[in-house]
């Protein structure tokens, strides 16, 4: 397991005396681990950034850095650089005197700037624009830069707040690609805010799921998609289907008036439970096939698969698959034991 390279423990935010924006959080990050802080507008993802980076404090808890407490160390005193959705270039200067920017600062020897600037030119791909002006790239472009501005200082950690959020759909996924195989190649810890479900099952190694000032999961992509622990996750990451039912035992629930095998075991305590079914992982079938049997209600074209609604017992299913079921047709729904998600009953 690698080691930690931040570690946040109870940590509280309270702006005004009374808005909590973080409940008493805990969560630590690897070295060289790309995680990525997802939720909802004012979940409390960026002020957790903004706590790591030193631009906020918190009002309890601590901050450690490599197992030092950094809670009283100003911004430029961390290893840690920030990438904001605003990229704050400096339109009077060359994309060159941009990334030296902090060189200078640190009074480097010209050659080492020059040799440094390069490196990092080629790292994001514009490797031969140091002359040209900053109102000459493109958003994305730009944003190479403010990345290899940030890069350009070896921080340790390099903090992204919703760094594609100005960019068109193409360009966005074409970035999320990008980002990666930097960080991959850099070999440094990304801590990243996003908003957006997909950018962060791309792109991360784990992501901490936040809401109301608490994170309610930490995992891999793949265990917050296939396990998601809340009602919450299950709707937010992607699309679900979430049903009431009751575990008979191990192995075994009941839900719409129908027992499904299952994968999933020990519940005795709280045998009333949410199924969660992801809409991929409904089979349409013929209707005497069928565990379960509805009419179709709708019908979408959504480019690799269509989106069906359909209605069993006054429950309405979402249904994504790459055959078409015409509106006003009977159909069978089938669900592997593998692909039903149990979870606590949410309140």
């Amino acid at each position: 397991m690698s080691q930690h390279i931040i570690d946040l423990k109870n940590i509280t935010k309270v702006y005004d005396s009374d808005t909590l924006v973080l409940d008493n959080i805990d969560l630590y990050i690897r070295k060289n681990e790309f995680l990525t802080l997802l939720g909802p507008s004012g979940c409390g993802k960026t002020t957790t950034l903004r706590i790591i980076g030193g631009f906020e404090y918190p009002t309890e808890g601590e901050i450690f850095f490599e197992g030092k407490k950094i809670n009283d160390l100003p911004p430029y005193k961390r290893q840690i650089n920030t990438v904001f959705q605003k990229y704050a270039l400096f339109p009077n200067m060359s994309i060159f005197e941009n990334i030296a920017f902090g060189l200078r600062i640190k009074k480097m020897s010209e050659k080492d700037i020059h040799i440094k600037v390069d490196e990092m030119l080629q790292l994001v791909g514009l490797k031969g624009y140091g002359k040209r002006s900053i109102d000459s790239l493109s958003g994305g472009q730009q944003q190479r830069i403010a990345i290899a501005r940030a890069l350009v200082n070896e921080p340790s950690v390099l903090l992204l707040d919703e760094p594609l959020g100005a960019l068109d759909l193409k360009l966005r996924k074409e970035m999320q690609i990008e980002l990666k195989k930097m960080q991959q190649r850099v070999g440094i810890t990304f801590v990243y805010v996003t908003h957006d479900q997909e950018e962060a099952l791309t792109m991360s190694d784990t992501i901490a799921v936040m809401n109301s000032g608490k994170i309610q999961q930490i995992g891999t992509p793949e265990d917050i998609y296939n396990e998601p622990k809340t009602a919450f996750i299950a709707n937010f990451i992607g699309e679900s289907n979430i049903v009431q039912g009751t575990m008979l035992k191990d192995y075994l629930v009941q839900f719409a008036n129908q027992t499904f095998d299952c994968v999933d075991k020990a519940f005795e305590s709280s045998p009333e439970v949410d199924v969660v079914v992801r809409p991929e992982d409904i089979e349409i079938t013929m209707p005497e096939n069928g565990m379960l049997k509805g009419r179709v209600i709708s019908t979408t074209f959504k480019g690799v698969h269509y989106e069906m609604i359909v209605e069993e017992n006054e429950r309405q299913w979402k249904i994504h698959s790459t055959i078409m079921a015409p509106i006003g047709s009977n159909v069978g729904m089938n669900i592997a034991p593998d692909l039903i998600h149990i979870m606590k009953r949410s309140r």
